[in-house]
């Protein structure tokens, strides 16, 4: 393949893994609800959001940090220098994880909301976890950066199996043994389900060590073949990782925190509203473990294309090719919206159906939720997006003020409404998330404008989707409760309406914008989307 798809190629490996791993949380998150319940579902989801955010300040922004400063001694051929980057790496990430995860074991009962302690056990099972992610994101910049995205997607896949069967068995196993009452089968189902996490973590740590085992004797001979005079010492290259992933880390910590903030002010003010605690873990367990379960599936896709695009950009950028750095900014977005825009126009339109058949101990809340806050899959995907494109570019200062300012109006919102409309409930929640990632957008936007000169094709990149994601969803609302009028199956009838959905948005895909068979086969799963199209005559 030319170096001209190695982008496509890489974004489609991680985005396969990534819908893999998806489909595997999918089918064991319904068992994980039925022996948790809501309640357990909410702790569970506590004790995650602040996992999540000693995560992000310990080793979320790693593999993308990492993968920018190697592949950027990879492109001058410093192979020496970026073997050093690696090693420096793993003693930062080991350091600043251990640090992560003692707070998270004994300062954790801090940063939980008062009225939510019983997740703590939850929390501290999670707390080995944060310094394992942290090394295995170290291991994953490594390879991304070499422009391989296999180890990473392998080991995506081979972490969450391994998540879905401890999860779902360290569940019910404490459950049986320490569960006397409701409250204690809610306390150790969550921790249970946290212990899955971690082992998955594990496995894929593992997966990537032996990669690289098998790899050291090609990494060695580059190394012997580096002529570079200038080596960089171990001193210098802690600094540059210190300096490229501090900004990383705080704009991957602003932009994200809107989860934990979210769920602290949420639960905070509706207390003080005299609203039961059981009741602000019941909508949130909906809220974490269903609504943002099923909308983070495309998201994850969007994620997946940024990592692919970090080296790519990064390369044509401290090489000068501003024109090709845009050319690749723009199939990065193209193939993202290809997926996410359908993909939110299907949760909106089948929301109920979908709930009802993945977790049937949801109530019509969550149905709700997924109609409403569909829409920010389009704008949490882009800014995703954009964000890896600032941070490739050597910008990422840009993306923190940006996600700090979207912040703080995320946090007046769900305030706001949580104060002055508590009956809205965890709505206030899904309208602030939705006001962050329409933000971050703009802002954005603007950023790469000023340092780019990136202008976004809204007909080609979004338009043109978008209406063949209209008439796709016309499509499956009529084949969904038309059928169920005759079969009152749901998951026959959802099954039939997501096949026919596809088929109709493929083919109007091509049609509204022209896509020739040739093009279509760099996105993922191309030959084979290529062969249907063929087999109905849509290409001939």
């Amino acid at each position: 393949m030319s170096k001209s798809n190695v982008l496509v190629k890489n974004a489609s490996f991680l985005m396969m893994a990534t819908l893999i791993s998806r489909v595997i949380g999918l089918l064991y998150r319904s068992p994980l609800n039925a022996i948790l319940g809501n309640v357990g579902l909410g702790y569970y989801g506590y004790a995650n959001n602040v996992y999540v955010i000693l995560l992000l300040i310990s080793s979320y922004s790693i593999p993308m940090a990492v993968s920018k400063v190697i592949s950027e001694r990879l492109a001058l051929k410093q192979y020496r220098n970026a073997q050093k980057v690696f090693y420096g790496a793993l003693l930062y990430a080991a350091a600043v994880g251990g640090a992560a995860a003692l707070v998270a074991f004994f300062l954790g009962k801090y940063l939980l909301p008062t009225n939510q302690q019983e997740a703590l056990l939850a929390l501290r099972m999670l707390a080995p976890t944060i310094f394992l992610s942290a090394i295995l994101g170290v291991m994953r910049g490594f390879f991304q950066a070499h422009s391989t995205m296999m180890p990473t997607s392998i080991s995506q896949v081979l972490e969450q199996i391994a998540n879905a069967i401890v999860s779902v068995g360290a569940a019910w196993l404490l459950i049986e043994s320490f569960g006397t009452d409701e409250k204690s089968r809610s306390i150790y189902g969550a921790a249970g389900g946290t212990l899955g996490t971690g082992a998955g973590v594990l496995v894929g740590l593992l997966f990537m060590c032996f990669v690289y085992y098998v790899n050291r004797k090609t990494l060695k001979r580059k190394i012997a073949s580096d002529r570079h005079t200038q080596e960089e010492s171990l001193g210098n290259v802690m600094k540059i990782i210190f300096l490229m992933v501090t900004p990383i880390i705080f704009n991957t910590f602003v932009y994200n925190a809107s989860g934990y903030l979210d769920s602290k002010i949420f639960s905070d003010i509706l207390n003080m509203k005299k609203v039961a605690a059981e009741t602000v873990s019941s909508q949130w367990g909906e809220y974490s473990n269903s609504y943002l379960t099923l909308i983070n599936i495309p998201l994850a896709l969007s994620s997946a294309t940024s990592s692919a695009m970090m080296p790519e950009i990064a390369s044509r950028y401290i090489t000068k090719q501003f024109d090709s750095a845009n050319k690749k900014i723009n199939e990065g977005i193209q193939l993202t919206m290809f997926l996410c825009i359908p993909a939110a126009v299907g949760l909106a339109v089948l929301g109920f159906p979908i709930v009802g058949i993945l977790f049937p101990r949801s109530t019509d809340l969550s149905g709700q939720l997924l109609m409403a806050g569909s829409v920010t899959v389009v704008f949490s995907a882009l800014s995703t997006i954009t964000n890896g494109v600032l941070q490739a570019i050597g910008q990422p200062k840009l993306p923190l003020r940006n996600s700090a300012i979207s912040l703080a109006l995320n946090v007046i919102t769900v305030a706001v409404c949580a104060y002055f409309f508590p009956q809205m409930g965890v709505f206030s929640v899904l309208l602030a998330s939705l006001v962050f990632a329409v933000c971050m957008c703009f802002l954005n936007a603007m950023s790469l404008r000023k340092y780019l000169g990136h202008k976004n094709d809204f007909i080609n990149g979004y338009g043109k989707p978008f209406l063949a994601a209209a008439g796709m969803g016309v499509t499956a609302w009529i084949v969904y409760y038309g059928l169920y009028l005759l079969i009152p199956v749901r998951i026959l009838c959802l099954g039939v309406a997501m096949v026919c959905a596809l088929v109709v948005y493929l083919i109007l895909y091509v049609i509204i914008t022209k896509t020739t068979a040739e093009q279509m086969r760099k996105f993922p799963m191309g030959n084979y989307i290529v062969k249907v199209l063929r087999m109905i005559r849509v290409f001939r």
